[in-house]
């Protein structure tokens, strides 16, 4: 046990714990507490970003389905500052390649169909990517935090037991310190750990209802598509 636990056997307060941990301890509460901030952030991005994404959904499907023309909702998608995401992204790929393929002469109805919905596809990959981006490192923090904070945790008390090699008489004041400081780097991965895989699985349902709703809606949008042409 390294010599600043056994000096304070009486001060056993998170910071003096923390800063008497040897070496190898105190580098595996480092990487797991730059671990939980970045997770942190992706958290937050990806909260913003599914929100947005449900949020535009709703407000187009009330466009798409309030029965107006679709060359004006195209031109009220495409006329704006930002480029369009998620849905109506979709709408703007599949629309404007199905207006393409229609002017030219000798085309199927099946050709045009299909060619709005690739276009339609390829919209929708790239939003999922989107998406899907940062989860899996959310999935990997929460996997292999507690195993990164278990292993700071068996480091620590071996170093605490081997102090104790040097002692004639051990008690529990002298290994409390050094078992106390190695237990924190397993209370910090299981601080790391706990929210990512929290988020990790309530993001995951959210694109998955996404998906879903994206799917849904490229195989209505093909069928009002194949009606026009």
């Amino acid at each position: 046990m390294n010599e600043v636990a056994v000096n304070s056997v009486g001060d056993m307060s998170l910071l003096t714990l923390i800063t008497g941990a040897s070496l190898p301890v105190q580098v595996v509460m480092v990487i797991l507490l730059i671990t939980s901030l970045i997770s942190w952030w992706y958290i937050f991005i990806k909260l913003a970003t599914i929100n947005r994404a449900e949020r535009e959904a709703v407000e187009f499907e009330d466009a798409f389905w309030s029965g107006g023309d679709l060359n004006k909702l195209y031109e009220s998608v495409t006329s704006g500052r930002r480029k369009p995401q998620g849905m109506s992204s979709i709408f703007e790929a599949g629309f404007k390649e199905f207006v393409r393929l229609k002017r030219q002469v000798g085309l199927e109805v099946s050709d045009i169909t299909e060619g709005a919905r690739r276009a339609m596809r390829a919209a929708n990959n790239r939003e999922m990517d989107g998406l899907d981006s940062h989860l899996p490192f959310l999935a990997s923090v929460a996997s292999v935090s507690p195993y990164i904070g278990l292993f700071g945790t068996v480091w620590g008390i071996m170093n605490a037991f081997r102090g104790l090699a040097n002692m004639a008489q051990a008690t529990l004041a002298h290994v409390a310190p050094g078992i106390a400081e190695a237990l924190i780097a397993t209370a910090i991965g299981l601080f790391a750990a706990i929210p990512a895989v929290i988020a990790y699985n309530r993001f995951a349902a959210s694109v998955d209802r996404l998906a879903v709703r994206y799917e849904s809606f490229m195989e209505e949008f093909t069928n009002i598509l194949q009606r026009k042409s």
